[in-house]
């Protein structure tokens, strides 16, 4: 078994920390070094947060979840609107957030309809 790490360019750790804290609904599960937190997505599954200015805003990650209507609806709860909403066949849809550097982090699943319209 391996593990996946996905990194995400910030310009300022500090206010990428608090939004992805917020957006994810929990601190970092651990540090590396003081530009860089990591968060515990699922079994082996990782996103992490590193302070490259120069690299900032070209992120693009994507993470499927169990039940996207919940995970959806306690990040909104939480403050954050995604940016995007899209649909696929088979009732599949892809939620986009957008963090202050213009990274997009997405999650996706099957919708069960009840926040379809929102």
């Amino acid at each position: 078994m391996s593990d996946l790490f996905s990194g995400v360019p910030v310009k300022d750790f500090v206010t990428a920390k608090k939004w992805y804290e917020q957006l994810l609904g929990c601190a970092a599960d651990f540090f590396p070094n003081n530009e860089e937190a990591v968060w515990k997505l699922a079994e082996h599954q990782y996103i992490y947060i590193v302070q490259m200015p120069e690299h900032a805003g070209h992120a693009i990650l994507m993470h499927m979840v169990d039940d996207l209507d919940i995970f959806i609806s306690e990040i909104t709860k939480r403050g954050i609107n995604y940016s995007q909403r899209e649909y696929f066949p088979n009732d599949v849809c892809k939620i986009t957030y957008t963090d202050p550097d213009g990274n997009q982090v997405s999650f996706g699943g099957i919708e069960n309809g009840s926040s379809k319209n929102t």
